[in-house]
């Protein structure tokens, strides 16, 4: 339902409709995870965008009746997070997201777009809230507009760059490896790192292009210990597994003093397939 292969990857534990497009949906954050792994005792701030990908996806299949074997493409994602409230205590956290779904587009009586807005809680206090459009397509329409991508055998297994440089602490989680050009990166992916792949077959998940903004952020001169509470993306198109991509990150003046907002693309072929920007200043 939430479209992940293994079952510690599921960050989702129920759900109930409060009214004709609002929702509850029960979210636990776990405590450790190879790969949504704690740092410095917080919880990692992709599981904000986990938690809303998932959720959407559940939704959308549960209740908007969309077919297992469709395909979803998330257009944009935007999320705002409190730091300060994301410590890790003892044991996984428990998270109650509000989704309340909008602009539901409909053809020939299935679901093919919808907005979805979430606030996630952790007890009474609100933690994160998130925006996005995704898009949905049958599973004939998708092998019949990417029937001839490359697969996943060219993939870049390019050398990544050290994982404490992007905090990480295995290299089969890091998905940029070097290049001679200051903030530029290419593109690359552990195939057998179940989490980041997903069920994608011809083309890099959003999950690792996501990831890929987070570590450019932090690979950054003098961003090591940058802490986002900001996150917005705009996807463009799918990203093959060839030729390379490359992912450039660079810093932009930012509207509150003091803060810094980090400006990631990711480019195949001379063509944008993402624009990402991150920030430090706090949200609400």
């Amino acid at each position: 339902m939430v479209h992940r292969l293994r079952a510690d990857d599921v960050l989702l534990t129920g759900w109930e409709r409060v009214d004709d497009d609002r929702f509850r949906v029960s979210v636990r954050w776990p405590d450790r995870h190879d790969h949504f792994t704690p740092r410095r005792r917080q919880y990692p701030p992709q599981l904000v965008g986990e938690t809303m990908r998932q959720a959407t996806m559940l939704l959308a299949h549960t209740e908007y009746g969309v077919p297992l074997e469709d395909q979803f493409l998330i257009r944009d994602l935007d999320y705002r997070l409190r730091p300060d409230r994301l410590g890790v205590g003892e044991g996984p956290a428990r998270i109650d997201a509000e989704i309340v779904c909008s602009a539901v587009r409909r053809r020939r009586g299935r679901l093919v777009a919808m907005h979805c807005r979430m606030t996630a809680c952790r007890g009474q206090e609100v933690v994160a809230v998130a925006a996005g459009n995704v898009g949905i397509t049958t599973a004939a329409v998708y092998r019949r507009l990417r029937h001839t991508r490359p697969p996943a055998e060219l993939a870049a297994f390019a050398v990544p760059v050290a994982p404490e440089r992007v905090g990480r602490t295995d290299p089969r989680h890091v998905v940029l490896a070097p290049t001679p050009q200051a903030e530029r990166w290419q593109l690359r992916a552990d195939p057998l790192n179940a989490t980041l792949t997903g069920r994608a077959r011809d083309h890099y998940s959003g999950l690792i292009l996501m990831e890929a903004v987070y570590q450019a952020v932090l690979a950054g001169p003098g961003r090591r210990d940058f802490c986002p509470a900001s996150f917005s993306i705009d996807f463009f198109r799918y990203a093959d597994f060839a030729p390379p991509c490359w992912i450039e990150a660079h810093t932009v003046p930012a509207a509150t003093p003091g803060s810094t907002t980090v400006v990631v693309t990711g480019r195949q072929e001379g063509l944008t397939v993402f624009e990402a920007s991150v920030g430090d200043a706090r949200a609400f």
